[in-house]
């Protein structure tokens, strides 16, 4: 009954998705109301639908109804209950139903608001955000839907479907095969959620950018209805990015944050052209330039989330994240293709008409720094998109994968990443419209000397890594150049004003929301930036067989294996838990306890490091091998992982920030502003 629930809420979300792209289409083209008001109410319609299937779907994982291969794939008796409603996108049917159900929301979200000037890109909003629903409804209900069963035809053959099969009964397994031992972390709650939503939230930008094209709209009312979705959009990828990055240095057990795996970089590269876009936007909205970029990136960005997507569930990508094979390639690649070809080609049919109406009047004014910001992160782009498909071109042309590791990314991208910190600080002294080298030097170079002071501190403590000072120099450069910045608008507005500081401080921020949650965002990208120059210019590690009282060294520390303990769970688990003394100058600083899980019904092992974290390091201790006997010894591998920790601050910062961003502005009429404030 539930089930089945499940199933007539996909039927009917489909019929109704179907019906908003053909009545949009025609009502778009006839200009009909009638029309387009039937298509506006079929994809509200779609929502609650589809809301209905996955209640469905949680249902059945929360009761553990095994006769339904989803479940069975995904959960048993053993796990909790926040990890069987987690299973939801623990697997490629339900994660590919909540996709859908994402999507609907959010345009539900857009449809449903009141539409004033816009009226006449309604239309083609809802043909773009229907069209690309009803393709991934496709996917569910005929490809990879969550509702089939397990049956047993009389010549004892297993099939799935939800229908029965002629000649065959309904299987009913006791208990289902569980979550992959590697999901089962606190991060399966929030990191898969957090991509989502930033994958889906930027299909409405896109579909704003196609209504403007279709319908031959080149003002820029489109970007600024958008705005705030693209932020959230970019925020919530954001943080999937970074959350993903956490549950690997949790769970992965090879002491580090990211790996350069081809289905984190596609999920990168969505983010980078979404970043350019950002910035990208700001110059239009302020200079009325970079309208081909503005429609160029939005575009580009919606292609590369359904790029990744289909890389990451094709079984065309050999990753840890990557689900298994599956038959839904192909429709994949044509889709995209498809909304390609549609896309760039309405792009180049407007492109005359989408001509800017200034021009760069200087190379060292804000509208140039905003261009080479769109070239870096086109280029980063470039880079990631040739390691993720060369070894499939290399396949398929030669008959031999070349794999592209982490060696090729960070040699081409460390420079390109290093030019972006620079930017950074440039962006904060330049100004909209003209602007000479000789302002720009005057307060660069005094910036510049006073940002030598850290990484002078640093030289002085011992590190003689030219490539680590220069970047620790254009970190604390970024940071010192948007605080100073920051320091002299306020201290003007008090000084012009006769306001307390605090009080300036606090009016320029709800009056310039954006501009002030940028700055944020930027100093939350430095001190992450901070984070991984320690762990990649000064990680240190060493590895150790130990009995039990023996100890090993590193960087200072000393590590005191004391004893291990084996114990058998009755959620089907076996434990291994170390205990390990950390030591410096022989003075006790935290006792840690790695370890290793293994769960028997998949014969899978989770790594459960010990860490001692603090500001200035992470002690990450892995139990690696060990004994029957304790006594007889453990293997132990140990990292020291310098700053690490301001990759999760600076990562707060940027969330924080984006909030401040996103946060309504106040203005209060009749009160001239200052060039400095407007700047």
């Amino acid at each position: 009954m539930i089930g089945g629930i499940g199933y007539g809420g996909l039927v009917i979300a489909l019929v109704t998705t179907l019906t908003a792209v053909i009545t949009s289409l025609c009502g778009g083209r006839s200009r009909s109301a009638a029309l387009i008001e039937t298509a506006r109410r079929a994809a509200l319609i779609t929502f609650p639908v589809l809301s209905l299937s996955i209640l469905a779907l949680l249902y059945l994982l929360a009761s553990g109804r095994f006769e339904y291969s989803y479940v069975y794939q995904t959960t048993d008796l053993s796990m909790p209950l926040y990890l069987k409603l987690a299973a939801l996108w623990g697997g490629q049917e339900g994660s590919l139903l909540f996709w859908c159900w994402l999507l609907a929301g959010f345009t539900f979200s857009v449809v449903a608001r009141r539409w004033k000037t816009e009226v006449d890109l309604l239309p083609w909003v809802i043909a773009a955000t229907s069209f690309t629903l009803l393709f991934f409804i496709i996917l569910v209900l005929f490809f990879e839907n969550p509702f089939s069963r397990y049956f047993i035809t009389l010549d004892g053959i297993i099939k799935r479907a939800f229908f029965p099969p002629a000649m065959s009964i309904l299987a009913k397994p006791t208990d289902g095969a569980g979550l992959n031992p590697l999901l089962r972390h606190f991060g399966m709650i929030i990191h898969p959620p957090a991509l989502y939503l930033g994958f889906t939230g930027f299909v409405i930008p896109f579909a704003f950018a196609f209504a403007a094209l279709v319908s031959g709209r080149t003002d820029d009312h489109w970007l600024k209805i958008t705005r705030k979705w693209s932020l959230l959009a970019w925020l919530f990828l954001s943080l999937g990015l970074v959350l993903g990055s956490r549950w690997a240095y949790d769970v992965l057990g090879w002491g580090g944050y990211w790996g350069w795996d081809p289905v984190e970089i596609s999920a990168l590269m969505p983010w980078l052209t979404g970043t350019a876009y950002l910035h990208s936007a700001i110059t239009q909205e302020k200079r009325r330039l970079f309208q081909h970029w503005n429609i160029a990136l939005i575009v580009l960005t919606f292609c590369l989330v359904i790029l990744g997507t289909f890389l990451t569930r094709s079984g065309m990508l050999s990753s840890v994240h990557a689900f298994s094979q599956s038959a839904i390639g192909p429709a994949f690649f044509v889709f995209i293709i498809l909304m390609f070809s549609i896309s760039f080609g309405l792009l180049l049919h407007r492109w005359s008409a989408l001509r800017s109406e200034n021009q760069i009047h200087s190379v060292f004014s804000r509208e140039s720094a905003f261009l080479f910001n769109n070239l870096l992160f086109t280029a980063l782009l470039l880079i990631c998109l040739t390691g993720v498909l060369f070894p499939i071109f290399s396949e398929l042309l030669t008959g031999q994968k070349v794999t592209v590791g982490p060696p090729f990314y960070e040699s081409a991208t460390a420079p390109l990443f290093g030019l972006l910190l620079l930017l950074m600080a440039i962006v904060p002294l330049t100004m909209w419209g003209v602007s000479t080298s000789r302002n720009l030097g005057r307060h660069l170079w005094k910036s510049a000397l006073a940002a030598l002071a850290v990484p002078l501190i640093v030289f002085l403590a011992g590190v003689r890594n030219w490539f680590a000072l220069l970047a620790v120099w254009l970190v604390t450069l970024a940071i010192f150049t948007t605080v100073l910045d920051t320091y002299r608008t306020v201290t003007l507005r008090a000084s012009n004003r006769q306001e307390p500081v605090r009080q300036a401080f606090g009016t320029l921020v709800r009056r310039f929301s954006r501009r002030y949650g940028g700055y944020l965002i930027h100093i939350g990208v430095a001190l992450m930036a901070l984070g991984i120059i320690g762990i990649e210019f000064f990680q240190t590690t060493t590895q150790g067989m130990l009995a039990a009282g023996e100890t090993l060294s590193l960087s200072g520390y000393t590590f005191t294996y004391e004893k291990l303990e084996v114990t058998d769970n009755a959620d089907g688990r076996n434990s291994a838990r170390a205990s390990v003394m950390i030591k410096r100058d022989n003075r006790e600083l935290k006792r840690v306890f790695p370890g290793s899980d293994t769960y028997y019904v998949s014969q899978q092992s989770v790594t459960l490091p010990g860490v001692r974290s603090t500001l200035v390091d992470d002690l990450y201790v892995i139990l690696v091998d060990w004994q029957p006997i304790s006594s007889e010894g453990a293997t132990f591998k140990i990292y020291r992982n310098p700053l690490i920790n301001w990759l999760w601050i600076g990562s707060g910062v940027l969330v924080f920030g984006t909030l401040v961003a996103l946060w309504p502005t106040t203005r209060r009429k009749n009160i001239p502003r200052t060039h400095q404030e407007e700047k």
